[in-house]
């Protein structure tokens, strides 16, 4: 599927040479966004916070709290089903999330905001209390110091309310899970210049899939205090909890897929096996001073405390026929005790912010001047993974225990970033966007015992540049090309003869065009991308001392056309997306077959659909539908095994009705309505191939009560 000409950025530049030459309407310049409904006017995750999102030339979508509760979303993995371009990347239930957006997976350290502030994602985050998800599509070198391509996530909080909430809510759902929270919010003091907003939540967590019970609990705070019209001090703070075993992956069996199995089944299932523990207390800081009418600093500060327990009877490769990355052809596998316990995890940011606007006779710029700096701290205790017998995947096989532990790492990072950007309004219809971030980067590592210490320091520099054009009173069109970047040190294994030397900065480069459309209650949006991400492989023999290197091994090429469209007409809204991705391995040495053979775990083609119909003989009542169609992806580099495209259906209820004083509203939800089984995805992590099947049909059932 050639979507792009080799000549990417020139061709973006013709369009918008174009586009500016045919100035035929009068009319003010609106930018564009592939973007889903939002509730928020403008997001914090583009980069340009102060700008709304319609109108900044990036693809993003944002979901908002009522989408959220209305799905029933505990994580990010169950949010996948608003975006067309988000699937999911290893999501085990009872794990962290990982997502893959166009195709490619986010990394958990770099690829995450919270309130703006960069996050580890090596944990569980509750949606409980986040007001809204942003996700940013494509590269992120004008956001992010360093971080996969793809997007970022940014979890926004719930802030304080102006009129006072107090709503109730209690949850059940299949096998006798209970969800109870609280929230509540309002103003008080002289001239209510003081603000709350509290959300508690408990959740006992009885899922269909086996063996993983647990709990989980919430609390957060968050307050302002507005000190004058200019001035606004914002603090939040959030701790959760939750301990609950996971779900560990199936395999191929030998060379074959097998058919999809009873997703209820779980192989972590020994009785040595204890729950994994995470607990988080995360927090920021924020003061805003306006200066006159056009200029407005910020400082913010964050931190973030992790402290993780995780353990595992993991299974892994086929030692009896030599395949490490499979189960046996006769359904066994090798079983390991995985553990290890006490992770600590400590991230704190500061950053400065100056936005403004100045005019230079007749353009105008909106300029942006940021600086932020940021030190993680992670340490962790020698852990275990040992080989302790033979498992099966019918579940019955009992096997010992081995907790011995090896020595693992501990990492330190410091990382200065500068950024500035200006978006110069040449006339009521054309916009041009520029965009840079430098990054002085420090990382630092070193087993548990003291060996292999390994620091390097680099310096990155990733530029953005974007143009649009009002083509007519409803049309938008736009074009950016930018950069992101990675960066990664040769492993301290003696087969490397550059073990713990940086490989050079890896480099994406992306470049999108898109357009947008409104007619009278339809909105449409249409982008093209076309990303290129360099492939770190070993080169060399690499089964001895000094013979392998690790350096560039290709490129992972991704070129795909976007979708979207929403309408509200009467008693019916509909809403739906679909995205087709073309994704090729190029330039590899290392494994010239899968040259030209799709990545695996990436779909071809991924369609969400939404419809909800307000039911006039029953006033409050609506009727909603979801569907969800992954396409076809590869589950071994070379394609020699495929997993089949699926669907799936899920359907609700929702009911308002005021009783009294109180506001209800009453859900009935069904996931999974035909109770499908299926492969949902198939990703391969730490040189594993694993096997997720589509969760059973699930039945939840809530009221939500506005005191």
């Amino acid at each position: 599927m050639a979507l792009f000409s080799k000549s990417n950025t020139a061709l973006a530049v013709t369009a918008l040479l174009l586009a500016a030459a045919a100035q035929a309407q009068e009319t003010s310049l609106k930018p564009v966004v592939i973007t889903g409904r939002s509730e928020a006017p403008a997001a914090d995750i583009t980069g340009f916070g102060d700008v709304p999102l319609k109108d900044v030339p990036v693809s993003a979508t944002i979901i908002g709290r009522k989408q959220i509760e209305a799905s029933g979303a505990r994580r990010l993995a169950d949010l996948t089903q608003f975006d067309a371009s988000v699937t999911d990347a290893y999501n085990a239930p009872g794990y962290w999330d990982f997502i893959s957006i166009r195709g490619f997976t986010l990394d958990n350290r770099f690829n995450f905001r919270r309130e703006g502030l960069p996050i580890s994602a090596e944990t569980t985050i509750p949606l409980d209390n986040k007001e809204r998800v942003e996700i940013l599509k494509g590269t992120s070198g004008i956001q992010a110091g360093t971080s996969a391509p793809g997007g970022l996530v940014n979890y926004v909080v719930k802030r304080p309310t102006e009129q006072d909430l107090r709503e109730v809510k209690l949850e059940l759902s299949s096998r006798s899970s209970v969800l109870a929270a609280a929230d509540l919010g309002g103003r008080f003091g002289a001239d209510r210049a003081f603000g709350y907003r509290l959300n508690v939540a408990h959740e006992r967590l009885r899922p269909l899939v086996r063996n993983i019970d647990g709990e989980r609990s919430l609390m957060a705070l968050a307050t302002d205090w507005r000190i004058s019209r200019d001035s606004v001090l914002e603090a939040e703070v959030e701790w959760s909890h939750k301990t609950q075993a996971s779900q560990v992956g199936l395999s191929l069996l030998g060379n074959a897929l097998p058919p999809p199995m009873d997703p209820r089944l779980n192989l972590n299932n020994q009785s040595w096996v204890k729950p994994s523990v995470f607990d988080a207390l995360t927090g920021t800081l924020r003061f805003s001073q306006g200066l006159g009418a056009d200029w407005r600093w910020t400082a913010q500060l964050g931190t973030q405390r992790l402290k993780n327990d995780d353990y595992t009877a993991f299974p892994f490769g086929c030692g009896a026929e030599g395949n490490y990355d499979r189960y046996c052809s006769d359904g066994t596998f090798d079983f390991y005790d995985f553990r290890s316990e006490n992770e600590k995890r400590r991230q704190s940011a500061a950053l400065l912010n100056l936005k403004g606007k100045v005019t230079t006779g007749s353009v105008a710029h909106d300029l942006s001047f940021g600086l932020l700096s940021s030190k993680v701290r992670n340490r962790v205790q020698p852990q275990a993974f040992n080989w302790v017998g033979t498992g099966n995947i019918d579940g019955t096989a009992i096997v010992g225990e081995d907790p011995t532990g090896f020595p693992s790492t501990n990492r330190d990072e410091r990382s200065l970033e500068f950024s500035a950007q200006d978006a110069i309004h040449w006339n009521d219809r054309f916009t041009t966007w520029l965009g840079v971030r430098h990054t002085r980067l420090r990382r630092e590592s070193v087993l548990t015992n003291g060996a292999d210490p390994i620091s390097y320091d680099q310096h990155l520099t990733t530029p953005w540049i974007a143009a649009s054009y009002k083509l007519s009173p409803t049309v938008t069109a736009y074009a950016s090309h930018g950069q992101g970047m990675e960066s990664e040190v040769a492993p301290a294994n003696l087969k490397y003869s550059n073990a713990g030397r940086p490989l050079p900065a890896l480099k994406s480069r992306q470049t999108e065009i898109g357009l947008k459309g409104e007619l009278q209650h339809l909105r449409w949006n249409a982008a093209l991308f076309d990303i290129v991400r360099p492939v770190a492989g070993d080169i060399g023999v690499c089964g001895e001392s000094g013979t392998c290197v690790r350096q560039a091994d290709g490129d992972a090429h991704h070129r795909g056309l976007e979708l979207s469209a929403g309408t509200q007409t009467g008693p019916w809204t509909l809403d739906g997306g679909l995205t087709l991705i073309d994704a090729k391995r190029q330039g590899s040495t290392v494994n010239a077959a899968i040259n030209g053979k799709r990545p695996v775990n990436v779909p071809s083609q991924i369609l969400r659909a939404a419809v909800a119909y307000r039911v006039a003989a029953v006033p409050g009542l609506t009727l909603q539908g979801q569907a969800s169609h992954e396409g076809r992806r590869a589950v071994l580099p070379d394609e020699s095994v495929m997993l089949p495209a699926w669907t799936r259906f899920d359907a609700a209820l929702r009911y308002e009705r005021q009783i009294g004083s109180t506001a209800t509203t009453w859900t009935l939800g069904i996931d999974n309505l035909a109770d499908k089984r299926y492969w949902k995805e198939s990703p391969t992590s730490f040189g594993h191939i694993y096997l997720y099947p589509g969760a059973a049909r699930t039945v939840r059932v809530s009221v939500t009560a506005a005191l």
